[in-house]
């Protein structure tokens, strides 16, 4: 995140070289500010910003910054203007608490950010008396609460028509994606009571403003674009390919938000009005993008003097909701409560109605929510949504501890790994529990059918044990190994109530255990040991096709992926070589171990089981198509 642009003294100053900074532009420029400007500047920053924004500096370069990243690009704005805000800081009473001027800290006094005032403000004393008050926030309250404007060295008073310049150079900024902020200052009396508010100017939430931030002096817009990351795009192109979808809920302004979301692949052209030749808030179609204060007066009603939520409204809007901006963190628990709460998908005529003319299709269960939050404030939201994302390195510790899942390196690609990892645990259960019920019915067939008609098992139970001694440890090792792969992602998600047997799982686990059941012989001693031999290499080849739980057709199954798979499948088949040629009595196998022919004879069955697994791929997708499945 860096600061690209600055708009003060009716001078409009724009970087468009990655490789030079807007201080180092600043600084060069022949037409350069005035030093009364950039004394404001460089001294509203550094002093309204908070102690725990700060730049590390090596060798008179900013390497890394800690705190609010936004903070944070100011502050290397104004290190790059050549002023060091530390020193600007420690001089200034009423900001500082360390050296001699630390006994006038009391005499400042710092307003905090709140997402209802869109603004924070820091108050210092002045040495000819009274107080200044530096404010900075959101360009539209910044620009709102001015009447005095900073032009050169001198004030002058702000004239709707340079109102409409300001309002029209933020627009400029936020439609590049920048972040727009503006900066002000205003000086008090000594005699000044900060906690009272006015009538005449509102808060975003309604509430009265304090007065002491009205009738503010203009000092500055400043743009601050926050690039994406590479990786961002193509992250959530994986998420809507795999069911996921996607909203942008942020604190900047309308324009600034569509821009990103446009960016980023959440907006498509189909979500603004036909015809638009610009991407920008006032061409999307409705309720595609909203600002916080509309959605909470579309879904929340006055009933017996409560605001109580109306999920009926919050139904009509969610489904078309792509980007919320200007957002609080109490939109973000509206949206997550909305979303647990929704049972639109029952509404099935609804449901056609959204497809039809939206191409919206809706999840045919409850919506299960993903909150991303990196603010104490969004600690509610996180902890209300099914699945909370803190961010590790920005993140604050409340909503770490809120969180189900913390993203150590704050990227957004990290939730599609996430998901990635959540499906493959899902898949790497169903494979086991296919392939060890696949075996059960194999031998509860075989030892049933032998009982009846022979009066006899053709597995004595020291091998029936020996087999689920394998299969119970070395095979359900195996399958959890299974690394995850992106097809996964290509996968639509699973309901709620969804069995987790699927009837492709049923149709391959009834279908392999009868063949595998139907080798059985036992005319034998010699037999008797030929049964057990074929009947494990089935399972042990069968134990790589229990990862195909879809009717692919593909032989190709990744084994040169999973390294762990081949060497326990080496290691179980020669643990059953051992068993059968050394057993003898103890193993109830035939004594010398049985002989090539019918080791041949079992090494060809169990290689039987892959063109096996293939057939019921073909025959499962010829019945499960005729049927609808």
């Amino acid at each position: 995140m860096s600061t690209r642009a600055i708009f003060t003294s009716g001078k409009n100053y724009t970087v468009t070289d990655p490789k030079v900074t807007l201080g180092d532009f600043l600084q060069t420029n022949v037409d350069a500010l005035s030093d009364t400007i950039k004394s404001f500047i460089t001294k509203a920053i550094s002093i309204c910003t908070m102690d725990e924004s700060s730049l590390t500096i090596e060798d008179g370069k900013v390497t890394t910054s800690s705190g609010n990243p936004t903070e944070g690009a100011l502050l290397a704005l104004v290190h790059e203007m050549g002023y060091d805000y530390r020193i600007i800081r420690n001089s200034t009473p009423g900001r500082t608490d360390v050296g001699e001027l630390g006994e006038y800290f009391q005499d400042g006094k710092h307003i905090n950010f709140t997402s209802s005032r869109k603004m924070m403000s820091w108050v210092v004393p002045l040495e000819s008396g009274g107080y200044r008050m530096y404010s900075k926030g959101a360009s539209e309250v910044i620009i709102s609460r001015c009447v005095t404007e900073l032009t050169g060295d001198t004030e002058t008073s702000l004239t709707e028509i340079n109102r409409k310049v300001l309002v029209g150079i933020a627009e400029q900024y936020a439609q590049r994606g920048m972040r727009c902020l503006g900066i002000a200052y205003r000086d008090l009396p000594a005699t000044f009571d900060f906690e009272t508010t006015t009538t005449n100017v509102k808060n975003s939430d309604g509430t009265e403003a304090f007065v002491c931030e009205t009738e503010l002096i203009f000092c500055a817009l400043v743009g601050i674009e926050d690039p994406l990351r590479p990786e961002v795009p193509d992250a959530i192109k994986k998420c809507y390919e795999a069911g996921i979808d996607v909203r942008l809920v942020t604190g900047d302004s309308p324009n600034t938000a569509v821009s990103i979301a446009y960016q980023a692949g959440i907006l498509k052209d189909s979500h603004f009005v036909d015809g638009s030749s610009e991407m920008i808030a006032v061409n999307m179609k409705p309720n595609v993008m909203m600002e916080g204060k509309q959605l909470r007066s579309a879904v929340y009603k006055m009933v017996n003097g409560r605001n109580e939520f109306d999920q009926a409204a919050f139904d009509e809007i969610w489904p078309h909701l792509r980007v919320l901006a200007r957002s609080s963190p109490d939109d973000k628990l509206t949206l997550a409560h909305g979303l647990n709460q929704s049972t639109l998908f029952e509404d099935k005529e609804k449901c056609d109605q959204l497809f039809n003319e939206s191409k919206i299709n809706i999840f045919p269960d409850r919506q299960v929510v993903a909150m991303t939050g990196d603010g104490t404030n969004d600690a509610p939201a996180l902890k209300r949504a099914d699945i909370g994302f803190a961010m590790g390195i920005a993140g604050t510790q409340i909503a770490k501890d809120a969180a189900d899942i913390i993203l150590i390196d704050d990227n957004f690609a990290s939730i599609v790994t996430a998901a990635k990892w959540g499906r493959n645990v899902y898949a790497s259960i169903q494979k086991f529990l296919q392939f060890q019920l696949t075996v059960n019915i194999s031998a509860v067939t075989t030892a049933l059918v032998g009982a009846v008609v022979y009066q006899r098992s053709p597995l004595a139970a020291i091998q029936l044990l020996w087999v689920n001694l394998l299969m119970d440890s070395l095979a359900s090792l195996a399958l959890a190994s299974e690394p995850p792969r992106d097809a996964v992602l290509r996968r639509n998600p699973v309901n709620r109530s969804a069995s987790m047997i699927t009837k492709q799982m049923w149709a391959n686990m009834a279908l392999r255990g009868l063949v595998s059941s139907g080798e059985t012989s036992w005319k034998k001693k010699k037999i008797k040991t030929h049964c057990t031999t074929p009947s494990f290499l089935i399972h042990s080849y069968g134990c790589n096709y229990s990862t195909k739980l879809t009717a692919a057709t593909s032989m190709e199954n990744g084994l040169s992926k999973n390294p762990i798979f081949v060497g326990i499948l080496i290691i179980t088949s020669v643990l059953q070589c051992i068993m059968i040629e050394l057993g003898g009595k103890l193993m109830h196998v035939v004594n010398g171990g049985l002989p090539a022919e019918y080791w041949a004879l079992s090494v060809g069955i169990g290689i039987l089981s892959l063109p096996v697994q293939q057939l019921i791929n073909v025959v499962y997708s010829k019945v499960a198509k005729k049927l609808g499945w």
